[in-house]
């Protein structure tokens, strides 16, 4: 992996630690093999030192097929994956998780077709606190990301249709009601990478950093077998007012040869360590935990 210094977004952001080195050998680590094993949303369930408990959800759709799993990575390696049992009926093609701030154990889960899920984790046992619909967008609209975060004690979401090729991704943005379920008006905003530049999908997975600002995988996907590519950028802030402003040229953190990364959450208040997922099809999932230069971090 290599990495592009980070330009400021004028008038906009500080500075994001780039992620500079990875954990054990190359840093990717299996969560299980084959086309049902990939990574398409993580959230941190608890976090210290040497120890990561990792929420990831799969975009699994048959019946019989796992939706989500508990990992445990220890100094950087999966030492434990614990399969978890969604009760009812069974969500389809899961594409994000989130934490619920300020609601320790509850997250967020949004399906490529809109559908939400509001659920809390216990250890293994999950519960599903209600369903809900991201407000109507764009009829080819498929959802690969979703984020939320509190300015000035107002709670925005932050979700994204994938975009395809010519087809830029969109930025969707509203007041979000978790008690509720509810949306306010949203905002949207078209986003479109320079690279990956062939079978490109502009948005595979979006986070906001505590200080508001918008980082976004992109990811080349073939097919199946791939070959994958991944990039990740900071591209924009999200306002006080719940909008987002994207920078003209969103600034490159770094490059992912052969993987697809669907999946991305901060690691630290400044966002220096990310842990990332990826749905490689055919070759599984894999977690990657890359470390900056954050102090929180060492």
């Amino acid at each position: 992996m290599k990495f592009a210094s980070l330009a400021v977004l004028p008038a906009l952001v500080i500075p994001l630690f780039l992620p500079s080195t990875a954990s054990a050998g190359d840093g990717w680590e299996s969560i299980g093999a084959g086309m049902t094993s990939g990574a398409s949303g993580v959230a941190v369930l608890a976090h210290d030192e040497d120890r990561i408990d990792a929420l990831v959800v799969r975009d699994n759709k048959k019946p019989g097929e796992n939706r989500a799993v508990r990992v445990r990575l220890d100094r950087g390696q999966v030492s434990k994956v614990d399969p978890i049992d969604w009760p009812g009926e069974l969500p389809v093609d899961l594409e994000a998780a989130e934490a619920v701030p300020g609601k320790a154990g509850e997250f967020i889960a949004l399906a490529s077709d809109g559908k939400g899920f509001h659920i809390r984790l216990d250890g293994r046992r999950l519960k599903v606190l209600g369903a809900f619909r991201v407000p109507k967008g764009d009829p080819d609209d498929n959802y690969e990301g979703f984020a939320l975060k509190k300015v000035n004690d107002r709670l925005f979401a932050v979700w994204a249709d994938r975009g395809q090729d010519a087809r830029p991704a969109t930025l969707h943005s509203a007041e979000f009601s978790v008690s509720k379920l509810s949306f306010k008006k949203p905002k949207s905003i078209p986003f479109r990478v320079a690279y990956p530049t062939a079978d490109v999908r502009h948005a595979s997975d979006v986070e906001i950093t505590a200080d508001g600002r918008v980082l976004i995988s992109a990811a080349s996907d073939p097919g199946d077998d791939g070959p994958f590519d991944s990039a990740v950028y900071a591209a924009g802030v999200l306002r006080s007012d719940g909008s987002i402003a994207l920078s003209p040229v969103p600034a490159k953190i770094g490059d992912f040869p052969g993987h697809k990364i669907e999946a991305m959450t901060c690691l630290s208040r400044s966002c220096g360590s990310l842990l990332y997922g990826t749905d490689d099809e055919a070759a599984g999932g894999r977690l990657r935990i890359a470390i900056g230069n954050d102090p929180e971090d060492q």
